[in-house]
């Protein structure tokens, strides 16, 4: 999440992206189905995924020096599960990297 761009070896990259895969590909069979059948919760993730986007970018000061952030991500799982939670948090991982600069993309 905080590797810069380019940092990890691109095997390393790919197996990484290649076992993340199963999960968020099956969180979007979940959200897909959470949809058809409940409409009325697609507000509440996009809510979900503006809160964890928010409260990561808030920063606490550390004692080692540095600072650390809550992530949002532990209320996600309680409300929609770990796999819908894998889809919105990549998705936030995706607009961190792009748009705050916190990350790269491999």
């Amino acid at each position: 999440m905080h590797v810069m761009e380019g940092f990890l070896p691109w095997q390393w990259c790919l197996v990484w992206w290649v076992l993340s895969l199963p999960c968020v590909i099956y969180g979007f069979i979940k959200v897909r189905t959470l949809i058809q059948q409940q409409r009325e919760m697609l507000p509440l993730l996009g809510i979900c995924g503006a809160f964890i986007f928010i409260l990561s970018a808030l920063k606490l000061p550390s004692v080692t020096g540095s600072c650390s952030h809550p992530t949002g991500t532990g209320l996600s799982a309680i409300c929609f599960g770990p796999f819908v939670t894998a889809v919105i948090g990549s998705i936030v991982l995706l607009f961190q990297a792009l748009f705050l600069a916190h990350g790269g993309l491999s």
